[in-house]
């Protein structure tokens, strides 16, 4: 049997956290819900995640800087970041950074919905690199 896609939620606020869970589990998606950066960082299902998303204002780690830390240790999850502040500036660093997409909150389920189709599709291409 096929292993669901799992999807990756870190956002410190509970609602915001529990709906996107809620959202990804609706469309089919395996999804773990995560209160602080670290508690995703040490989660033995990490390995296993195809998609983040993450909330770029965190108490102890942005939501950027989580993506840095992943891509620096060589595990290059595809990353959605959300946030309440947006900022051009913020949101050009991230896409540099190779972040998938920078919603602000509140965004429509269509917009995640495209952003977690395009992250899923990147992490596909890039499992299909290693293959080739």
């Amino acid at each position: 049997m096929a292993q669901k896609i799992a999807i990756a939620v870190v956002d410190d606020d509970e609602s915001v956290r529990e709906a996107v869970a809620n959202f990804i589990k609706s469309l089919g998606y395996n999804a773990s819900a995560f209160e602080r950066p670290d508690d995703f960082l040490k989660s033995s299902s990490r390995g296993n995640i195809s998609c983040l998303i993450a909330d770029m204002q965190m108490s102890g780690m942005t939501g950027l800087a989580l993506h840095r830390q992943l891509v620096a240790s060589g595990d290059q999850i595809p990353t959605i970041l959300i946030t309440a502040y947006p900022d051009e500036k913020m949101r050009a660093r991230a896409l540099q950074d190779g972040v998938i997409c920078y919603l602000s909150k509140p965004f429509k389920e269509d917009d995640l919905l495209a952003g977690i189709q395009a992250a899923l599709d990147k992490r596909s291409m890039r499992g299909t690199e290693r293959r080739g």
